[in-house]
């Protein structure tokens, strides 16, 4: 059944580039995985800003493509030829220039560098709107107000996924939801907000060389619109084996946001959802405007243009990663053949044997700078005092409650300050494979029931998927969210877990704690 779907090219395709891992999903007619591949990478730190080059960009989606294909061949016995439909995702924000041939004019400027904090006040300022640092607007912004020579050649300007899409397709796009993390949205029309766009044409009169804003940014199209077809060119670049048939119809590219979102099945008012990888962030359904404008919350949409408060923090899950991994190496120096899952999973539930507020010990996963807290660079830290108990349950609940605490301090402007309701908390990313551990210490930390499916560990590759299949196979008139709640979940099986007190007032007791300590943090990027 499922090798026939594929041979008939019944099925769509989703990549989706993370910070360090590329992952595709393909999915049956269903909607359900049949078939992964993955690549890891990593971003490079070079003149003090954080890049990957664009020969990394395809030589990862090619690694990615092929891992894919060899899954593919070794579940079902053939080759994939044929694809019903692509979907395109990236970490959102972030800076890729291109000049009228379509050669990038500086190098990829990512969604994790905060060196744009003149360009993002100003804007902020100027528009009654907050422009968080990492948006490609203050890093348009920032190139202006620093003189950069490359300003007058600029001709497209756009995110990795609408990069990439652009590629395969010839189609300088993007999807509304990753369009939101570029320059505001006016929801009413699902377009660049008129307005600002206006005002930031005005502002940069006189330095702009020529161009306008408009004319520099890619076009938008809400999830279930068609945005190009795979070009013989983009086939080869995703495939230079030749097996993949051109012509395959795309979907608009999207965020990682919006992707988790579908993933999640968070796309309508009132529910909401965490994603947690490198970055952590929390994407909440809104059924209006916020009262008041809030430099620690973004206000994006939905790949369907729905309005969402965002609390993004740039630091995420890494740095408990990086703990499992020197646990991993000290197994094999002792002779230990246990494989990488094992130690996730000993290491992880070991955290559930903690004390409440982890005993005491302290911990910042700041792998670089943070906006929430005013950290323009990060230095990870662990500090305990000579009365913390130091054992490895209390030393993993730390770092897990240090991954949720800038994350919280978002959550509360929203919910406590703002006043939005949320019926549902859902959760994805691979840090809940583990079940119950990441899940019961996400609701202690926001206070509210998370719940977590059969493919939180699949995340938004699983979710630009879902987006591809939607626009091959809507019914007329159907939306997002009613296509995702009766043909993609209405099976589906969460697991559901509410708050424990207990977990609650420790992680509350950490926060004192930790919120006392960003002093030894700032210290630490001043003297290391």
């Amino acid at each position: 059944m499922i090798r026939e779907a594929i041979v008939q090219g019944q099925t769509s395709l989703g990549i989706e580039f993370g910070s360090t891992r590329i992952k595709a999903v393909l999915v049956g007619p269903d909607n359900t995985p049949v078939a992964t591949g993955s690549h890891d990478w990593e971003n490079q730190f070079v003149d003090r800003t954080w890049t990957y080059s664009l020969e990394a960009v395809w030589d990862g989606f090619r690694a990615c493509y092929a891992s894919l294909a060899r899954d593919v061949q070794a579940r079902y016995g053939i080759t994939l030829e044929r694809v019903g439909a692509i979907g395109v995702s990236a970490m959102m924000h972030g800076y890729l220039a291109f000049d009228a041939e379509g050669q990038l004019l500086v190098p990829f400027r990512t969604w994790r560098n905060t060196i744009t904090g003149q360009a993002a006040d100003e804007l902020s300022a100027l528009f009654g709107h907050n422009i968080p640092q990492r948006w490609s607007i203050a890093h348009l912004y920032q190139a202006i107000l620093n003189g950069e020579d490359h300003v007058g050649s600029i001709a497209h300007v756009t995110t990795l996924a609408g990069y990439v899409h652009w590629q395969l397709t010839g189609e300088k796009i993007l999807g509304v939801g990753d369009a939101s993390g570029v320059f505001p949205i006016d929801v009413a029309t699902g377009t660049y907000d008129a307005t600002m766009v206006g005002q930031f044409d005005d502002l940069v009169s006189d330095r702009a060389h020529g161009w306008k804003l408009a004319d520099v940014l890619p076009a938008i199209l809400p999830a279930g619109e068609p945005a190009g077809q795979l070009t013989p060119a983009g086939a080869n670049l995703l495939d230079p084996t030749g097996a993949l048939q051109a012509g395959v119809p795309l979907c608009p590219p999207e965020g990682d946001a919006g992707t988790g979102m579908v993933a999640t099945n968070s796309v309508t008012r009132r529910t909401g959802n965490v994603s947690v990888g490198t970055s952590i962030f929390a994407m909440v359904v809104l059924e209006g405007e916020l009262k008041r404008q809030h430099p620690e919350l973004d206000l994006v949409t939905t790949p369907a243009g729905d309005l969402v408060a965002m609390v993004h923090c740039n630091n995420g899950a890494s740095e408990l990663s990086s703990w499992v991994g020197l646990f991993r190496e000290f197994a094999t120096a002792v002779g230990s053949s246990v494989d990488s899952p094992t130690v996730f999973d000993t290491l992880f539930l070991s955290a559930l044997d903690g004390e409440s507020d982890a005993g005491g010990l302290l911990a910042y996963n700041y792998l670089s700078g943070e906006h929430i807290t005013k950290l323009e660079e990060g230095r990870p830290l662990f500090v305990r005092t000579p009365g913390s108990n130091f054992t490895l349950a209390n030393f993993m609940r730390a770092h897990f409650f240090a991954a949720f605490s800038t994350l919280r301090l978002g959550m509360d402007l929203l919910i406590k300050d703002e006043g939005v309701r949320l019926d549902t908390m859902f959760a994805h990313g691979g840090v809940f494979k583990t079940r119950g551990v990441a899940q019961r210490f996400l609701a202690a930390a926001i206070g509210a029931p998370v719940s977590v499916g059969e493919t939180a560990g699949e995340g938004g590759a699983w979710g630009i998927a879902v987006l591809a299949a939607f626009m091959r196979g809507r019914s007329p008139g159907q939306g997002l969210g009613d296509f995702l709640e009766t043909e993609v979940f209405a099976t589906t099986p969460l697991e559901k877990v509410d708050p424990d007190p207990a977990d609650v007032a420790g992680f509350d007791a950490f926060m004192v704690r930790w919120t006392a300590g960003l002093a030894i943090e700032r210290a630490a990027v001043e003297s290391v």
